[in-house]
C-alpha cells in the first residue's frame, strides 16, 4: 500500500477513534465524531483500471468542528497516481452551511507534490443539493478553485440514486502539472446504492470526465485520453 494511502487512512482512523460524544473538559460542551468513506471503489477505463477513494471525517461541536478529508487514484501496478490530504477548520455560518478553512498537501508520484491554503464552503443547497465549493492557493502563489455538487434520488427506501457533478478551474498555467489556465476539467457521475444499512451500502455507477482548454492540450501532449468514461462499483459506509 502506498505512503499516501496509509497517510490518509492513518489520519481517518484517528478521527474514528475520536468519533463518538465525549465530554470536553470543562464537562459541559459535547464533542462528536464522524467518518464517511463517500466512494471507494473501482473503476473499469479504456486501457486501465483503478481503485479510487473519497473521505471524509470531523471531529467538533455544532458550531465549529475539525475535519480531515482525502482522496485519491490508486493504478493496478501499486502506485498511487494522485492523492490529496486536506485539513480544515470549519465554522458554521448558517442553518447548514459552514465556512472553512486550513491546509491541502497534494502527492504526485510523478509530478512535484504542492502544498495549498484553502478556503471554501460546504453545506446544503435548496432541494438538499450536497455543495463543496473551495478556492486553493499553492505555496507559489497559484490560484484554483473546486465546485462539486450532489443529490441523493430515492428510488425506494434503500434505493438510491446520487448524480454527481464536479468542476476544476485555474487562474494561471503550471506546466509541471500539466494544468492550464481557466476551465481544467469536468466530471460527470452517476452512482446506484442500496442501502443494507444506513451506514452500508454497495453501489454500481458510471463516470464521465474531460480535460478542458489548455490543459486537455498538456493531456494530450502526454499521450493521454482527454476523455474517460468508467464503469464503477464500490461500497459506501460511515462510522
Amino acid at each position: 500500500m502506498s505512503r499516501a494511502l496509509k497517510r490518509g487512512l492513518a489520519g481517518l482512523g484517528l478521527l474514528l477513534a475520536a468519533s463518538g460524544p465525549s465530554l470536553a473538559a470543562d464537562g459541559h460542551d459535547m464533542l462528536f465524531g464522524s467518518l464517511l468513506v463517500d466512494q471507494l471503489e473501482h473503476g473499469w477505463r479504456d486501457g486501465h483500471d483503478t481503485v479510487e477513494w473519497k473521505a471524509q471525517g470531523w471531529i467538533g461541536g455544532d458550531s465549529e468542528k475539525l475535519y480531515l478529508k482525502t482522496e485519491g487514484e490508486y493504478v493496478r501496478d501499486d502506485t498511487v497516481e494522485k492523492a490529496e490530504v486536506q485539513l480544515l477548520y470549519s465554522r458554521m455560518i448558517a442553518d447548514f452551511w459552514d465556512v472553512q478553512a486550513g491546509i491541502r498537501h497534494d502527492f504526485r508520484p510523478d509530478d512535484p507534490s504542492r502544498t495549498y491554503g484553502v478556503f471554501g464552503f460546504q453545506g446544503l443547497a435548496p432541494y438538499v443539493i450536497e455543495v463543496d465549493a473551495s478556492l486553493f492557493v499553492s505555496e507559489k502563489g497559484d490560484v484554483s478553485a473546486r465546485f462539486e455538487a450532489e443529490h441523493d434520488i430515492l428510488i425506494t427506501q434503500r434505493l438510491i440514486a446520487q448524480p454527481k457533478l464536479e468542476v476544476s478551474a485555474a487562474l494561471q498555467e503550471v506546466e509541471e502539472l500539466g494544468i492550464g489556465s481557466g476551465l481544467n476539467d469536468i466530471e460527470l457521475g452517476f452512482r446506484v446504492r442500496y442501502e443494507i444499512t444506513r451506514k452500508f451500502a454497495p453501489y454500481i455507477g458510471v463516470s464521465w470526465s474531460r480535460s478542458l482548454g489548455n490543459t486537455a492540450d498538456f493531456a494530450r501532449a502526454e499521450g493521454e485520453d482527454v476523455d474517460n468514461l468508467a464503469f464503477l462499483t464500490g461500497i459506501r459506509f460511515a462510522f
